[in-house]
């Protein structure tokens, strides 16, 4: 990686991604090492300890908006806590700000983006001793070797923005570092890569302006989850490196267009950007993502016969008796490993770090189950 050439090409952003992820991938690289003896897990864990370990896509706050629980201490649901994140060695979380895509159309988009970061800010001042916030590589590298877990923040679905260039500096403020432009249907920036209705094949108009305003103001661009045209406008547009904070290889699960294809890594790492592999079982697994398919459609017609949406307590019965009468093979952390090594074969380590969706997806692979298992992966 040519780090002068790269400088040139943005002002703010290069030193995110270079200083944040390249210290990261130091950490992969290393473990790696390790990997060569598979018996020699207290290594393994010796080093996650002793690296900097940057996760950047966790769902904690959304997790904590539909159920409050103490993440200072072992909680009984999710992936992340505080003593589990220490086991795991890990340093930094982004915390992802998501917001759902019907309320694009429906509004409170940007209401519920201020929430959710005033519920993080709650988590910080409640546990100084346990967690801090950051919004700078400076501030990570002050941290590290501390006890505390820095969270940083991202924005998962650019639909707060709401049509105002204005709440893009209104979000840096409040510390937000990436923003993934659509989560899943398209919205007022640009299209979805789960949604069929490609309503602008690519940035519309806005987003242009959007791509231009973050490049200025230095919040990461994130194209996980957007349409394959709205990569490659915006691979066009910006002046800084790209990452994508939870993706996975299209090569393991062809046609899906929620992973990225070989040739995308391939210009997002020519361009300086990292991809940041994700842990769901569906995203590394193509016989587990066309089950987990099938196993929706019966979900959804269930809950829409009933009149219930996904969140209701009834639904979330269901949906967990459902899963529990027909259960799916997760893979392993050998899966996400190969997705590694496959990015690591086309790009390069530099290009590679950890995104894992955890609070995010229902299903992790045997080995990958929460937080404490980076050092096994």
């Amino acid at each position: 990686m040519d780090w002068n050439e790269t400088m040139k090409r943005s002002r703010k952003i290069p030193v995110v991604v270079l200083i944040f992820f390249v210290l990261g991938m130091l950490a992969i690289a290393r473990v790696q090492i390790a990997a060569q003896n598979p018996d020699d897990t207290t290594l393994a864990r010796k080093l996650a300890h002793e690296v900097l370990l940057i996760d950047t896509h966790i769902d904690v706050p959304y997790r904590l908006h539909k159920k409050w629980e103490d993440i200072s201490q072992r909680t009984t649901g999710g992936h992340f806590d505080y003593p589990r994140a220490r086991a795991g060695g890990l340093d930094v979380v982004f915390m992802a700000i998501f917001t759902p895509p019907e309320l694009e159309q429906k509004g409170g988009s940007k209401a519920l983006a201020d929430s959710l970061i005033d519920l993080v800010e709650q988590v910080v001042k409640r546990w100084p001793d346990k967690f801090a916030l950051v919004t700078s590589p400076e501030e990570v590298e002050a941290n590290f070797g501390k006890p505390v877990v820095s969270i940083a923040l991202g924005m998962e679905n650019g639909s707060p923005i709401e049509g105002k260039l204005e709440n893009l500096q209104h979000f840096y403020n409040r510390g937000i570092r990436y923003i993934t432009l659509a989560h899943g249907k398209w919205n007022h920036i640009c299209d979805s890569s789960y949604d069929p209705d490609k309503h602008w094949h690519g940035l519309s108009p806005f987003g242009k302006k959007v791509v231009r305003e973050m490049n200025r103001l230095g919040i990461m661009i994130d194209i996980s989850h957007v349409s394959d045209e709205t990569f490659y406008h915006v691979m066009e547009i910006s002046r800084a490196p790209v990452i994508a904070s939870h993706s996975d290889c299209r090569f393991f699960t062809p046609g899906w267009e929620r992973n990225m294809s070989d040739e995308m890594i391939k210009l997002l790492a020519e361009k300086g950007g990292v991809i940041q592999v994700a842990f769901g079982s569906w995203f590394i697994k193509d016989e587990v993502r066309k089950k987990e398919e099938e196993n929706r459609k019966e979900i959804d017609a269930y809950l829409e016969e009933h009149h219930l949406k996904y969140s209701d307590e009834k639904a979330q019965a269901f949906i967990k008796a459902y899963r529990e009468k027909h259960p799916i093979d997760p893979g392993s952390v050998a899966d996400v490993a190969d997705q590694i090594d496959h990015i690591v074969q086309l790009v390069g380590v530099d290009h590679v770090g950890f995104g894992s969706d955890f609070d995010g997806v229902s299903l992790v692979p045997k080995g990958l189950e929460d937080v404490s298992h980076y050092p096994d992966l």
